[in-house]
């Protein structure tokens, strides 16, 4: 039977395992099972024999993750529609630059750029750069070299860099995005909130081939314009907004009638803090843990 206090070492890493392994996999119900996988194993391993217990977790997480992961990429192969990772509360700090480097790394567009990543270039860039682990113990987390985990490190830095869609605009101008959102919804006026799009801006949907979606990423002002008052306009009209903290910054749930989450809304920006895109999540297996309201720290 695993010790209170070897219990205890694990319960108080839990949280920052949950989310290394949701910025892995995309997935919070796949987080989870990682989570508890890396718990079943501390709880048969010799903890009195392990120097360091955080590495010691980081690393069982970590490879559990690359396992799951090369199992969900062979599934989203056959994913119905547009694939979008699974949304999630979060509790973020407003403060610290640090803080604000872990939620902007829990956003939609941010995850859908580590997409792009090899398994161990995202597991490599996550640990080095977004958790601040040295090259040395990212080696030993993925079993590698300290040069090759470098250079896996570099080469996702000159793919996630290349992307100008990565920002997060501070709290004030997502909140007022918001309110222009809904502003536009209730009343039909739509000039605060175009003024706020980029000309570029995007609109995808994830249904997950279980509930009715668009089958296609809508691009530019106009198109995304055109779609929101025309359709989402009617088909959210019996729906409650509820503002909430969804993936590091400022997003929508819409509650139906019988106080399920019909669907989960988040935004990504560019570098002027334009609306650059807007994520959509209509996959009522994705939106299980919303209801659940689980929550962490970014």
């Amino acid at each position: 039977m695993i010790r209170p206090d070897s219990a205890a070492l694990f319960e108080e890493r839990r949280r920052h395992l949950l989310g290394l392994a949701y910025r892995i996999l995309g997935s919070l119900a796949d987080a989870e099972d990682a989570v508890q996988e890396t718990f079943l194993k501390w709880r048969g391993a010799d903890v009195n024999a392990i120097d360091n217990p955080a590495a010691w977790l980081t690393t069982a997480c970590t490879r559990h993750c690359l396992d799951l992961l090369k199992s969900a990429r062979r599934k989203r192969v056959d994913y119905v529609g547009t694939w979008l990772p699974e949304p999630v509360h979060t509790v973020t700090d407003e403060t610290p630059e640090s803080s604000l480097e872990l939620a902007s790394s829990l956003s939609t567009a941010f995850l859908l750029l580590l997409e792009r990543l090899s398994p161990k270039e995202r597991a490599a860039y996550l640990l080095h750069d977004i958790f601040d682990r040295s090259y040395e113990d990212v080696a030993t987390s993925l079993g590698l070299q300290e040069a090759t985990c470098r250079k896996l490190v570099s080469r996702a830095r000159a793919s996630v860099g290349r992307s100008t869609n990565r920002y997060l605009a501070p709290r004030q101008r997502q909140e007022a995005l918001l309110s222009a959102f809904q502003s536009a919804l209730l009343t039909g006026e739509i000039g605060g909130f175009a003024a706020m799009l980029s000309d570029d801006v995007s609109l995808c949907s994830d249904g997950g081939g279980k509930v009715p979606t668009l089958q296609r990423t809508l691009r530019g002002k106009g198109e995304v314009l055109e779609f929101i008052m025309g359709s989402l306009r009617g088909y959210w009209s019996p729906y409650e907004w509820r503002p909430a903290d969804i993936n590091g910054g400022r997003g929508v749930l819409l509650i139906s009638g019988d106080g399920h989450v019909g669907a989960s809304v988040t935004f990504g920006y560019d570098a002027e803090g334009r609306l650059a895109d807007i994520y959509i999540v209509r996959n009522p297996d994705k939106l299980a843990g919303l209801e659940r309201e689980q929550a962490w720290l970014a």
